[in-house]
């Protein structure tokens, strides 16, 4: 109905800096949205992410209670708070707990226990854990714009559900969602989260390489990278020139675009290497049989998917949102990934059957429906 974008001001690398320019982006963006789609906003749903967000897999046990030993709601509640109890420091909270799977006895694999019979009931989750001031610092700054915040949202979650289809989160895909600050990992499996993680690295980072390898202004680096830029450099014709802005009020330069790709391509290889590391240590190398996605703005960059897959070694897409109608051909592009997310997120959580929670943190207050639907 409507889409409203500001430049962020306030945030860096997932993480709010400056509470005052936050707030002016959000305003501004929210404004636009607003005034395209004729309606006021009063309630949001927030992405987080940045550096402090951990992922972990956890595992639930508990007897079934019932006496004709039927799994009941209250048994899955149960189980689930069950596998919720890690130790964290009193700094952390607990944003998200995904169920994965759950086993009745000896039966493994199962998406919905409920009316089945047994003894013991377990499940597997993953837990989605952030520091509690960089999550409230997100919650303050979209209250001091006038908003109420109805959940908070892991951003690659929400990428994840605006540009996967359904063969892709059965078979295993990684999605890598590379933003402006932090690059954003999920790995869905069988229809859930298996493995998150959040790098600190991403698009401003390889304007900034641009700025100081081509000695020219932070803001025209960005527009020479957004332009020009080619993430290999094998795909830039030798010929082709663009044109370099210089500092201090020197003449413009005529440089290779070759050598724009020469700068960016490091950078980019940096960020899918560290990708593809932080999934091995977790264990999960082979899992993405359907192979990976690459959304976010960053990923429209010419080459990014043939070299993330000279990288993985599997087939590589550009993921775009899909699934929505209305303004479809203006935020059909992979920068919209997460923001589509978090709206079809909060459509579903409002819809028929669901009830919304209440607290700031997704926490497990929630009924049983909520849990189920949030592995896709």
């Amino acid at each position: 109905m409507g889409v409203g974008t500001a430049p962020s001001r306030g945030l860096r690398r997932g993480i709010v800096v400056n509470i005052d320019s936050t707030v002016e982006a959000i305003k501004a963006a929210v404004g636009e949205a607003e005034q395209m789609a004729g309606v006021e906003v009063s309630g949001v749903y927030a992405g987080v992410a940045g550096g402090h967000i951990r992922g972990v897999n956890s595992r639930g046990v508990v007897a079934v209670s019932g006496k004709d030993r039927e799994v009941s709601v209250t048994d899955v509640e149960r189980v689930v708070e069950a596998a919720r109890a890690v130790n964290l420091p009193q700094d952390r909270e607990i944003i998200h707990v995904l169920p994965q799977t759950f086993i009745v006895d000896d039966g493994d694999g199962i998406r919905d226990p409920i009316g089945m019979s047994g003894v013991r009931l377990e499940v597997e989750v993953h837990i989605v854990t952030g520091a509690v001031t960089s999550v409230q610092n997100v919650i303050r700054s979209v209250n001091r714009a006038g908003l109420a915040v109805q959940d908070v949202v892991l951003e690659p979650l929400a990428s994840a559900e605006a540009v996967l289809y359904e063969d892709e989160k059965e078979l295993g895909v990684l999605v890598i969602d590379i933003g402006g600050g932090t690059t954003d990992v999920a790995l869905v499996k069988n229809g859930a989260i298996w493995h998150t993680a959040i790098l600190p690295l991403g698009g401003d980072h390889i304007s900034n390489d641009i700025a100081i390898g081509l000695r020219t202004p932070m803001a025209d680096a960005e527009a020479l990278k957004r332009r020009y830029g080619c993430a290999l450099t094998a795909l830039v014709p030798a010929e082709e020139t663009v044109d370099v802005p210089s500092v201090g009020g020197r003449k413009p330069r005529q440089l290779s675009r070759q050598v724009l790709s020469e700068i960016v391509q490091p950078r980019v290889e940096e960020i899918f290497t560290l990708v593809a590391r932080d999934v091995a240590r977790a264990g999960f190398q082979d899992a993405a049989t359907a192979g990976v996605v690459v959304t976010g703005g960053t990923s429209i960059m010419e080459g990014v998917p043939e070299l993330a897959e000279g990288v993985f070694d599997q087939p590589v897409r550009r993921g775009v949102p899909q699934g929505v109608g209305g303004l479809a051909e203006v935020i059909r592009s992979p920068i919209y990934a997460t923001a589509v997310g978090l709206t079809l997120h909060g459509a579903r959580r409002q819809g028929p059957g669901v009830a919304a929670d209440g607290t700031l943190f997704g926490r497990l207050a929630r009924r049983v429906s909520g849990f189920l639907n949030d592995v896709f």
